[in-house]
């Protein structure tokens, strides 16, 4: 809220522009070409097939409950990013773009989509394996890639720094709404079983 306030009266300009023309100093033909793979990964086709395909392994996994979780907060994520867009309508920066993109800047799709579905990969291997060193290295995994996925944004010219911030704070927001959600339906369906005299296993 506080960005989109600054937004509002125009005082993100040199914090933008100072990182833009810090992070494209960097600009090298072998950089560009690591960039654009990067990019891809917090995409909408990648996104989108990534995470039909884990839920569909999750399913044969039996571990239905984490698919919907998955499913649910990538999708309804992506929907509420677009919302976003259209209520702010920003346009995207003219500075030095690498690449071409349509649409409103505000906030980032990439940013936004890449915490909420590397975030929720992360609290789903937290939940179902055993070694703690996993977590911490998935964790680990998971924050550099989405890091890297916004750092791209910018170096690619077509996010403003502010929009990638942005997207990262409701990817967050949205992303422990859904974890909150999913704990408070994993508490429903143990006490459903208690209150049924089954005693369902669960994972940590």
């Amino acid at each position: 809220m506080g960005i989109v306030e600054e937004l509002r009266e125009n005082e993100l300009v040199r914090f933008d522009s100072a990182i833009i023309q810090f992070v494209q100093g960097l600009v090298s033909d072998r950089l560009t070409s690591a960039m654009k793979v990067i990019t891809y990964f917090g995409s909408k086709t990648w996104l989108t097939f990534a995470t039909l395909g884990i839920s569909i392994l999750l399913v044969l996994m039996h571990k239905k409950r984490f698919a919907v979780f998955l499913l649910f907060s990538s999708t309804a994520g992506g929907l509420f990013n677009m919302l976003l867009k259209w209520i702010f309508k920003r346009e995207r920066p003219d500075i030095y773009p690498i690449i071409v993109e349509h649409g409103f800047s505000f906030p980032s799709g990439h940013s936004m989509g890449s915490f909420i579905f590397y975030g929720a990969l992360a609290i789903i291997l937290v939940k179902i394996s055993t070694p703690v060193y996993l977590d911490w290295l998935f964790g680990g995994f998971c924050a550099l890639i989405i890091f890297l996925i916004g750092l791209s944004r910018i170096y690619l010219g077509v996010h403003y720094p502010s929009d990638v911030i942005a997207g990262f704070a409701a990817g967050g927001a949205w992303l422990t709404i859904c974890g909150l959600l999913f704990r408070y339906g994993e508490y429903l369906l143990k006490k459903a079983k208690e209150s049924q005299g089954i005693k369902g296993s669960y994972n940590k």
